[in-house]
């Protein structure tokens, strides 16, 4: 178990990192301050990978499977309005999704396996950067300290907020959904207000592209073919009012449990978003970003955890469908 020491020293560290964030391939203080704690507290040997992420390794010495544990360090680029002493003093960045956590949590473990080494194989602490973008997996799996490593389990952890503590939520398969988000611009011509018909103005295709992304949304989670299409930004024209907007950009966030539904739903999305365009004399420019893989979580790990839970006593849920949100710990559970 963690001393009251270093507990204190995780929760010090874990305030600073919250009064300190770092948006997504800028961690580099986040980067120091995990190898600082490493170099003075654990014997692990101490990689920089992925640029801003950091790579604790923990050697048996003897034969056996190769164990990832990862954890991620970005923050979001969001004010942050608390009042707490440790509230952010980043403008614009704050953690919101607790990745300041996240990283407290690994470097704890890392101190327990300097005090109890693995009795066989080796154990990796990942500490990756860029998850809230979606870059983070996809550049460590890229990173040359990766290419010759056999990996035989991965696991991750999020915080959960709504659950008890010591409440440990599993589930076999798809634990998260794919997300992926779409950027249509709709180039038109701009004209004088008085005379809108001399010009190509955006604003009826993007209320028909509005209408067609809540007529394909099935916001179910129960369901199979569980399908959400969430706008989430919207820009048309200048706040000019003696001018007829000629241009209007509309940005959609898209999720699903099925690869499969995703892929055949998302290309029916840009046809229609094509004749809407063609429709209305508008020139298309579709851009896809920050894209996601479902989380697929193997049986054998699953039940790993469940095993765990029950010899350290922990209450443990199965939950009955994924979560809606994205994290890109699905490119290691694709591989």
């Amino acid at each position: 178990m963690l001393n009251e020491n270093i507990l204190r020293q995780l929760t010090k560290i874990r305030k600073k990192l919250h009064a300190n964030p770092e948006i997504s391939e800028e961690e580099y203080e986040t980067q120091k301050e995990i190898i600082t704690f490493l170099s003075k507290e654990t014997n692990a040997e101490i990689q920089k990978v992925a640029n801003t992420g950091v790579l604790a390794t923990f050697k048996s010495g003897k034969e056996g499977p190769t164990v990832l544990i990862r954890g991620d360090i970005d923050a979001l680029p969001i004010s942050e309005i608390n009042e707490f002493e440790h509230r952010s003093m980043n403008p614009g960045v704050s953690h919101k999704c607790g990745h300041d956590g996240h990283t407290a949590i690994l470097l704890g473990l890392a101190f327990l396996l300097s005090k109890e080494a693995p009795t066989k194989g080796t154990v990796l602490l990942l500490f990756q950067p860029a998850e809230e973008n979606g870059m983070g997996a996809k550049g460590v799996l890229a990173d040359p300290t990766f290419q010759n490593v056999k990996l035989d389990f991965a696991f991750a952890l999020h915080n959960l907020p709504g659950f008890d503590r010591h409440e440990i939520v599993v589930k076999e398969q798809e634990f998260t959904g794919n997300v992926k988000s779409i950027i249509i611009q709709l180039n038109g011509k701009t004209s004088h207000a008085a005379e809108p018909e001399k010009g190509i103005n955006p604003s009826l295709a993007i209320a028909e592209l509005l209408q067609y992304a809540d007529e394909i949304t099935l916001n179910e989670p129960a369901d199979k073919n569980f399908f959400l299409v969430t706008p989430v930004h919207l820009n048309m024209g200048d706040l000019a009012y003696g001018i007829s907007a000629g241009y209007g950009e509309l940005h959609f966030t898209i999720r699903s449990w099925s690869t499969e539904l995703m892929a055949t739903k998302c290309d029916a999305l840009v046809q229609f978003i094509q004749q809407t365009c063609a429709a209305h004399q508008l020139k298309a420019g579709i851009s896809w970003t920050q894209e996601f893989s479902a989380n697929i979580n193997h049986p054998e790990a699953v039940q790993h955890i469940r095993n765990a839970s029950e010899k350290e006593n922990y209450k443990l849920t199965e939950t009955k469908y994924p979560f809606k949100w994205g994290e890109d710990f699905g490119l290691f559970t694709q591989q």
